[in-house]
């Protein structure tokens, strides 16, 4: 392939900002997790979306906030480490929601880096169009981004005129990835991904940020479907008969929902066996960390 274009663009942001929305919208198909509840992204993931001869490697990472616990200063390592040695650098900032120290912060923290900057401002659909500009001003004014755009990444409003715009930033090079690969996750990370978003959809308050999902066997069936067998961590009894649910109707139910979408992702049929096990202080397991893909932080 001559003349092609190639470049990394790291997307931050606070958390629930529609930055894996946004990557999801841009590569044209889904390759993050997606839930209402912030912090879902745990780990840094690369989407790969094409733009005429440019190749995107959006870095989808997870939202950065004032970390307490071990797995959120790993988290938090993960958002930063992602943006190291980015072609673009793009805030994604939830523009119906106010500019609180969370957004400012990060502003602060980003305006003396060498990265080339973009502000994106979304969910524009349900935003107050006065108050959108009033939040881009006031951005730019901490900050000297390059360009400040409009979107909705729910919507697609904006969306064609930005990806034409990172492309244009990306340097000559040749591309990372084929033509047809969407993600640099492997199936069976996407697998765990998957059933955690689940965890976020069905599970309520605090539990599936105290559950992590483990892989205990990946295997290719001779007919070309795939057997998965996962294990949800939880930390206590309580939680564990909570994802049960009664007669165990609920983790049937995540299974179902997990299974049916693995299958579409994966153009092939899914075989998908979850069992719940309790395993106290698994934020604190360095093989845990390895496991989802965080590096261990002091």
């Amino acid at each position: 392939m001559s003349d092609t274009k190639c470049g990394l663009v790291a997307v931050v942001g606070a958390p629930n900002a529609g930055k894996s929305t946004l990557v999801n919208a841009l590569v044209g198909q889904k390759v993050a997790i997606v839930s209402p509840k912030a912090q879902t992204t745990r780990t840094r993931l690369m989407g790969v979306a094409i733009e005429g001869d440019t190749q995107l490697l959006l870095v989808d990472t997870p939202g950065i906030f004032e970390p307490k616990r071990r797995l959120d200063r790993a988290m938090v390592a993960a958002a930063w480490g992602g943006a190291e040695g980015a072609d673009l650098l793009v805030l994604v900032v939830d523009g119906k929601g106010g500019l609180g120290s969370k957004v400012t912060d990060i502003v602060e923290s980003l305006k003396d880096r060498p990265e080339p900057k973009h502000l994106v401002l979304n969910k524009v659909d349900l935003a107050d169009k006065a108050k959108l500009l009033v939040h881009a001003e006031r951005l730019n004014a901490l900050a000297t981004f390059d360009d400040t755009w409009f979107v909705s990444a729910q919507t697609g409003d904006g969306l064609a005129e930005l990806k034409r715009a990172f492309a244009a930033r990306m340097p000559a090079g040749p591309w990372h990835f084929p033509e047809d690969q969407v993600s640099d996750a492997t199936e069976r990370a996407l697998a765990s991904e998957v059933t955690r978003e689940q965890l976020y959809l069905q599970l309520h308050a605090e539990l599936p940020y105290a559950s992590t999902i483990e892989t205990e066997k990946y295997e290719e069936r001779a007919d070309g479907s795939v057997e998965i067998h996962q294990q949800i961590l939880v930390e206590r009894p309580t939680q564990r008969a909570i994802v049960l649910g009664k007669g165990g109707v609920r983790i049937k139910e995540i299974g179902n929902r997990a299974r049916t979408e693995l299958a579409s992702i994966m153009g092939r049929p899914v075989h998908l066996y979850l069992h719940v096990k309790v395993k106290p202080g698994w934020d604190e397991d360095r093989e845990t960390y390895r496991g989802i893909g965080l590096d261990w932080v002091e």
